[in-house]
């Protein structure tokens, strides 16, 4: 028996992961906005490399708004029916920014020791110094060529490229906590990655150098919303035990 952790509740969770599904078509009723705000709270909890969050996650209320950001998600039913969009924005530069903070916090605690606060500073003093380094385009070049020799290299956070795919890597957790906490309250999401990247940039007045690697569409579904029979591949040639 655990006696350090509460016994959470699974059937509870694997109801709310089962509830999931890309719904594309949702009906008129509005989403509250405390759910809403609860949702994105939650995702502020989601791992992140370092605790580094290099990501924002901009809440699309306002109805002008949320218009021109549907029809940059080029005709998707979806888009077009969503009572709130999510837009995950992520960037090196907001990992940067979030070191900055986080270093602040652990020099201002009262209740981190000596060691925790010495490992923080070596930990977000480290993720500085990559993403400082990874933010000129010089490194990119040198990247790409390392990881035609050792594929793993093209993770790193190091050159333009790396450091974007690892935000958005990052920000992929967050977008996943967003979508579970939704079913978890009876809403409805629909991940959506073929819009405009350039026109939902422009239209959230974006800086340069961020990506989104996801929109993501809410509501509750609609009654003659397509929702058929759940495949996926099986789990014994998913899973290799060693």
């Amino acid at each position: 028996m655990n006696t350090h952790h509460p016994v959470l509740p699974w059937d509870g969770f694997q109801a709310a992961n089962r509830f999931r599904r890309a719904i594309r078509k949702f009906n008129s009723t509005t989403i509250p906005e405390g759910d809403v705000y609860a949702l994105l709270a939650e995702a502020a909890f989601a791992p992140s490399s370092g605790n580094m969050q290099p990501y924002e996650l901009h809440w699309i209320r306002e109805p002008a708004l949320k218009a021109k950001v549907a029809a940059a998600c080029n005709g998707q039913k979806a888009a077009a029916t969503a009572a709130d969009f999510v837009v995950v924005v992520a960037s090196p530069a907001m990992g940067l920014r979030t070191a900055r903070a986080q270093l602040s916090h652990v020099e201002s605690s009262t209740t981190l020791g000596p060691d925790s606060k010495a490992y923080y500073r070596k930990q977000v003093g480290m993720f500085q110094k990559i993403l400082g380094i990874g933010s000129s385009a010089f490194w990119s070049p040198l990247v790409s060529l390392a990881a035609l020799i050792r594929p793993t290299l093209s993770l790193i956070p190091i050159g333009h490229t790396g450091g974007r795919q690892w935000a958005a890597r990052n920000a992929i957790f967050a977008a996943q906590t967003i979508m579970l906490g939704a079913a978890a309250k009876g809403i409805d999401s629909c991940p959506m990655e073929g819009f405009s990247a350039s026109q939902v940039a422009k239209l959230l007045d974006l800086p340069r150098g961020a990506v989104i690697p996801l929109v993501i569409a809410l509501g509750y579904r609609a009654d003659d919303a397509r929702i058929e029979e759940r495949w996926r591949y099986p789990i014994s040639d998913i899973v290799v035990s060693h």
